[in-house]
């Protein structure tokens, strides 16, 4: 679990290290000027950092999911060789993902007006300044949606239910709470990255105002990451050991 929170962290490095320094810019100055290729750049990394993500949380609950629910093969499945080829594969399959979205967005043609009313430069604030047919990677980032985001989402849905009938059979009230303490961290993770991501991206938004797209936005690219550390530590057993010892070597 502590191998998968390390490359939960680096995600939330990528994420925030790509979006906040042009945040700040653009609300210190009241915008930012960037050339193409560093546009395209920055939502690369976005969109690495993003699928990286969406893969990363499905994995965590499967790996909760064997933990609480078959715990005597948990060690034999859960090996070291499983988390390193399973997180190479998760970055192998985002970086491909990534490629195939920059190489398609470099083959459009942009005529102007050359301002994306955005905070970073997201799928569609980009494809809004084309003047080519944007209909295939329109298409293509429909599949990667319901592949790489609904995909991850249904996995995470399925092993939670599974989690709870597993929990709901324990007799005892501590053993159902310890039960679900280990997976109470990952839960709101998962559902501050996901409530805004699916909000954002699986649906229209023609009705949605501009001020609350944005909004939703800044929570899973700048508030989220912000969490995740805060999540995880707070809740952490280890944290709390380590924090009181602390207190006693150093009392106040």
């Amino acid at each position: 679990m502590y191998f998968f929170i390390t490359q939960l962290s680096l995600c939330d490095l990528l994420m925030t290290t790509d979006i906040v320094p042009v945040l700040l810019h653009t609300v210190l100055y009241g915008g930012s000027t960037m050339t193409l290729i560093g546009c395209i750049t920055q939502f690369s990394v976005f969109v690495i950092s993003d699928t990286s993500e969406c893969l990363l949380l499905s994995l965590m609950s499967y790996d909760r999911y064997l933990a609480i629910c078959n715990p005597l093969r948990y060690h034999s499945i859960m090996t070291h060789n499983f988390c390193i080829t399973s997180v190479n594969e998760l970055w192998l399959t985002s970086s491909i993902i990534t490629l195939i979205y920059a190489i398609y967005m470099f083959s459009l043609y942009f005529c102007g007006p050359h301002i994306i009313d955005h905070f970073y430069c997201d799928f569609e604030p980009i494809l809004q300044l084309s003047c080519s047919d944007t209909s295939i990677i329109h298409t293509l980032d429909i599949v990667v949606g319901f592949i790489f985001i609904l995909g991850p989402f249904i996995i995470i849905v399925v092993s939670y239910v599974y989690i709870v009938i597993t929990i709901l059979k324990i007799p005892s009230n501590t053993g159902r709470h310890k039960a679900f303490s280990t997976c109470g961290s990952h839960l709101i993770v998962v559902c501050l990255f996901y409530g805004t991501l699916m909000i954002v991206y699986m649906f229209p938004t023609e009705g949605q105002s501009l001020i609350l797209s944005h909004f939703l936005s800044l929570i899973y690219t700048v508030v989220t990451p912000l969490l995740n550390p805060i999540i995880y530590t707070l809740r952490n057993k280890d944290f709390k050991e380590a924090f009181h010892k602390l207190k006693t070597i150093f009392p106040s």
